[in-house]
């Protein structure tokens, strides 16, 4: 009778470290997929605020130019 007790306290600390770790493993798969979701968004945000200043240093470079050449006197 005293084995059984020992067996069953046995078994249900078992099952309470497994259910402690399999929670512990689903908030780090949590955290991962956070982490790689926050980087798929960023990426192409990223890409797209380099070609916009690419863009917009583009454009302030045709102006430049334009108002330099109505400046410059014409020969």
């Amino acid at each position: 009778m005293a084995n059984e007790s020992s067996t069953d306290f046995s078994q249900a600390i078992d099952n309470l470290m497994q259910t402690v770790g399999k929670m512990a493993q689903m908030q780090v798969d949590i955290l991962n997929n956070g982490i790689k979701t926050a980087a798929s968004i960023i990426e192409p945000m990223n890409k797209t605020s380099l070609d916009l200043l690419g863009n917009v240093t583009n454009a302030l470079n045709q102006a430049l130019q334009s108002v330099s050449s109505a400046i410059t006197p014409k020969k």
